[in-house]
C-alpha cells in the first residue's frame, strides 16, 4: 500500500554531533589536522582586558575558510549556510543548539586583525604542506590576475586640479556627456584623501589623454551601449573611485573597463601549492612587483629549508632590472623578453670586451655614455659614431636619412643580462619551463576565482583585498593537502613502507640468532 510519511518534532533526548558526522567526511578530517591554537597568543594584543567576549579567533579563521572552501562571499550567507550544515558545525565547534556568532561580528573582526595575523595562518598552512613533502621549492612560477574590486564604474569621480575645475578641464580635456554630469550611482560618502582627488598628471598626460578623448567623445552617445557599464573612456590619470580609493581602473583585450586589484600569484610545480599571494595596484607592471615577490618568497622557502633555483614568469615580467636583480640573488630566470627588445640595430656587431659596436661597413661606433630614459625611466646606455666617419659611406642615407649627421643610437643598460636570459628561455629547459608555467599557475587563478571566491573581494581597501586573497589561498592548499594525505593513504604508501620496514627487522633478528650457528667451531661439529 502506499505510504504516508508524518513528521512531528520530537525533543532528542541524546544526540551527539560527533556520530552523525562521518568519519569519511571533509570537515572532519580537516578539524583532526589542522591546530590553530597559536592563533590564540598572536591575536590577543588587539583585545582588551574587559568588556563582552568577542568571537573565538579560530572560530572566526575557520568560518572564513569554510566561506572560501564553499565559495561564500557574503558573510550574510556564510552564517546561514553554516548554521544548516551538521559537518561545519562539528567542524567549528558548535552544536545544533548554539547560535554561530552574527554575520557583521566576522567583518568587524576582520578589519581589527592586521595582515600579519592573516599571513602568519598562510605560512603555517604552507608549513603542513612542506612537512607533507607537497612543495619541492626548486621551481616557483609566478602570473597575476585582475580581481574585481567591491566598487562600481558608475561611481567614478573626477579628479579635480587645485585651480579652477570647470575651465581647466574645458581646456584640457573633451568631456564626454557622462562625465559632464553627474555620477550615475552616487557614492554614499567619499573615502578618498585629498591626493587621490587631486589632478596629478602633468600638462604631456592630459594632452595625450585629450587625444585618445577626441577620437572617443567623437560619436561616443551615439554608439551602440553607449549607456553601458565601462562604455566611456577612462583613466586613473583623470578619474578616482571615492567608494574604494585604493581600485584602480584596468582593462583586458576584448573586455569592458572595471576597477580591479592585481592578484600576484606564485605556485610551486610539483603539487601546485600556492607559495606566496599577495594584493597590489591594478595600475602598476608587473615587471615592477617582482623583486617584492621574490625577496618574500625566498624567505619564506628558506625558513622552510628548501633552495630556490628557477623563477618561471610570463613576458610581463620582463625588464633588465629584474634579470640583474635575479642574477645577483642566484636565481635562473626563465622570463620571455618583450618583442620590442633589440641588441642592437640590424647587421651591427657587438664587441663585448671593448663594449663597442662595428657597422655593416666596419665602422666603429663607440659607447658614449649611460642615462635613465624618462619616457619609462629605464637605465640605457648610448652609442654614437662621428661625423667623420659616416660622411663618406656609401649607405649613408639609408643608414641616417636625411637629416642625420651621424650614427646615434640607444641599447639597454642589461644587454648582457637579456641575451643570457634569452638563451635560457630558448633552450630545451627553457621550453619545458615555459609548458610548466602553463599548467601550474594559470590552473590555479582559474580554480581561485572560479571555485574560491576570489573572483572579487568584498571588502573595501587593499589591505582588505590582500586578505581575502590571503584566505582564498589558505582554503586552496589546505585543500590540496586534505586530497595529497588521502591519496597517499589509499595508495598504500604507508602500509608499503610499513611491510618493507617490518621484513627488514624480521630478517635482521633471524641472522643474529643464527649468528652462534655460523660460526666454524659449530660447523666442523
Amino acid at each position: 500500500m502506499q505510504g504516508t510519511k508524518i513528521f512531528q518534532e520530537k525533543l532528542f533526548l541524546q544526540f551527539q554531533l560527533s556520530e552523525r558526522v562521518p568519519e569519511h567526511n571533509f570537515y572532519r578530517r580537516l578539524k583532526e589536522v589542522l591546530d590553530l591554537e597559536f592563533l590564540y597568543k598572536l591575536t590577543c594584543p588587539y583585545y582588551g582586558d574587559s568588556g563582552q567576549k568577542s568571537i573565538d579567533p579560530v572560530v572566526f579563521f575557520k568560518l572564513c575558510l569554510v566561506g572560501y572552501l564553499e565559495n561564500i562571499t557574503s558573510d550574510r550567507k556564510l552564517i546561514s549556510h553554516c548554521s544548516m550544515r551538521l559537518d561545519i558545525l562539528y567542524f567549528l565547534g558548535y552544536d545544533i543548539d548554539e547560535e554561530l556568532p552574527w554575520h557583521s561580528t566576522i567583518s568587524r573582526t576582520r578589519q581589527l586583525f592586521p595582515e600579519a595575523v592573516f599571513e602568519s595562518v598562510f605560512t603555517k598552512i604552507f608549513e603542513l604542506c612542506v612537512s607533507a613533502g607537497m612543495v619541492a621549492g626548486h621551481t616557483q612560477t609566478i602570473d597575476s590576475a585582475p580581481v574585481k574590486a567591491n566598487a562600481s564604474m558608475d561611481t567614478l569621480e573626477l579628479k579635480v586640479p587645485e585651480e579652477d575645475l570647470e575651465g581647466h578641464l574645458r581646456e584640457i580635456r573633451n568631456i564626454s556627456h557622462r562625465d559632464k554630469q553627474k555620477p550615475l550611482r552616487q557614492s554614499k560618502a567619499n573615502k578618498a584623501d585629498k591626493d587621490q582627488q587631486t589632478l596629478s598628471a602633468s600638462t604631456k598626460e592630459l594632452q595625450a589623454i585629450k587625444r585618445r578623448n577626441a577620437k572617443w567623445a567623437k560619436d561616443q552617445d551615439a554608439r551602440p551601449g553607449a549607456g553601458a557599464k565601462g562604455s566611456r573612456y577612462t583613466s586613473n590619470k583623470t578619474h578616482y573611485s571615492p567608494t574604494d580609493p585604493d581600485a584602480r581602473i584596468s582593462v583586458k583585450p576584448g573586455k569592458a573597463r572595471k576597477l580591479n586589484y592585481l592578484s600576484q600569484l606564485t605556485v610551486d610545480t610539483a603539487n601546485h601549492v600556492i607559495s606566496d599571494i599577495k594584493a597590489y595596484h591594478a595600475d602598476g607592471k608587473d615587471s615592477q612587483h617582482l623583486p617584492d615577490i621574490v625577496k618574500r618568497v625566498k624567505q619564506r622557502l628558506w625558513k622552510a629549508a628548501l633552495v630556490w633555483e628557477n623563477c618561471v614568469a610570463d613576458t610581463g615580467y620582463s625588464s633588465g632590472e629584474n634579470y640583474a636583480f635575479l642574477e645577483a640573488i642566484g636565481l635562473k630566470s626563465f622570463i620571455p623578453a618583450h618583442g620590442t627588445y633589440k641588441g642592437g640595430p640590424d647587421g651591427f656587431t657587438y664587441h663585448e670586451k671593448e663594449d663597442y659596436y662595428t657597422c655593416p661597413q666596419g665602422q666603429i661606433i663607440p659607447f658614449k655614455k649611460v642615462f635613465i630614459e624618462k619616457k619609462n625611466n629605464t637605465k640605457k646606455k648610448e652609442y654614437r659614431g662621428s661625423k667623420p666617419l659616416c660622411l663618406d659611406c656609401p649607405v649613408r642615407t639609408a643608414c641616417l636619412g636625411k637629416t642625420a649627421q651621424e650614427k646615434k643610437f640607444t641599447v639597454t643598460y642589461y644587454r648582457s643580462e637579456y641575451e643570457r636570459n634569452i638563451a635560457r628561455v630558448e633552450s630545451n629547459q627553457g621550453r619545458y619551463m615555459k609548458g610548466k608555467r602553463q599548467s601550474t599557475v594559470e590552473p590555479v587563478f582559474g580554480t581561485l576565482t572560479q571555485f574560491m571566491g576570489l573572483r572579487k573581494v568584498n571588502t573595501i581597501g587593499i589591505k582588505q583585498a590582500n586578505k581575502c586573497m590571503q584566505l582564498s589561498a589558505i582554503a586552496y592548499n589546505l585543500k590540496k593537502y586534505m586530497k595529497f594525505i588521502e591519496k597517499r593513504t589509499k595508495s598504500g604508501a604507508g602500509a608499503h613502507t610499513l611491510y618493507f620496514s617490518a621484513k627488514n627487522t624480521f630478517y635482521k633478528v633471524i641472522n643474529m640468532l643464527l649468528k652462534p650457528f655460523k660460526t666454524p667451531e659449530f660447523l666442523s661439529v
